[in-house]
């Protein structure tokens, strides 16, 4: 993939457990590893370079869509949520489709772990922004937020209190309520409810970037009018 693994054994989405404490992509030979990343397709579904699951797929990937709910405890809510997965030719245009329930005006948030010690984050906000300008920025860089393994992207209505994020291992999150319009937009593209349906976050995984996609990131941010990008 002309990247560099970052390995990955948690994340903080909904519905998520760690993984388990050993790590068999350390264990593996480097032409193993080699052989295993150059894998986008299992069955009818495609990753994006961004993210490899374990060589011993504990996981499979595959395309759907499943509700959970998001615990803030210290504030004590719950928000309803669906995770879903999909494949690579439907992944960007289904982005840009389920952001649009959230309004002609919204704030977007990009995340990045490049360079976060242990999996740390840092999300780069910019309010207030009009969807049609968003979505003409997004789309001159699509191959980053597709391929880009430490980089995410979320966008957000506080007013409706709904949010749509488009997360580094390139799965949609979508929190808030109602949800039933978003359940539309992904049967639309064929992206169904399952709900036993397993996503790579919830065992051991790999991501991937590159300096380029970094460069690239902050270039994106720049155009997004956030302040403080160095």
């Amino acid at each position: 993939m002309g990247s560099v693994p970052s390995f990955s054994r948690s994340n903080s989405s909904p519905g998520s457990t760690a993984a388990p404490p050993t790590t068999n992509f350390q264990e593996a030979s480097a032409l193993d590893l080699e052989r295993h990343l150059e894998v986008y397709r299992y069955g009818a579904f495609d990753l994006t370079d961004a993210i490899r699951p374990a060589l011993s797929l504990p996981i499979v990937p595959r395309q759907g869509f499943r509700h959970d709910c998001y615990s803030d405890d210290s504030a004590g809510v719950k928000v309803p949520v669906i995770m879903a997965a999909a494949s690579r030719e439907r992944l960007f245009d289904l982005f840009i489709d389920l952001i649009d329930p959230l309004g002609q005006v919204v704030d977007v948030v990009i995340e990045t772990s490049h360079y976060g010690s242990d999996g740390a984050h840092q999300d780069l906000y910019r309010e207030h922004i009009d969807m049609p300008v968003l979505k003409s920025i997004l789309y001159d860089y699509e191959e980053l937020l597709l391929n880009d393994g430490c980089a995410g992207i979320a966008v957000l209505n506080p007013a409706k209190q709904q949010e749509v994020q488009f997360d580094e291992h390139k799965m949609m999150i979508i929190y808030g309520t109602p949800l039933e319009h978003y359940e539309r937009i992904l049967i639309s593209h064929d992206v169904y409810i399952d709900p036993k349906i397993k996503f790579l976050t919830e065992a051991e995984h790999v991501h991937s970037s590159s300096e380029k996609y970094y460069d690239q990131l902050m270039q994106l941010a720049m155009r997004l009018g956030i302040d403080g990008i160095e």
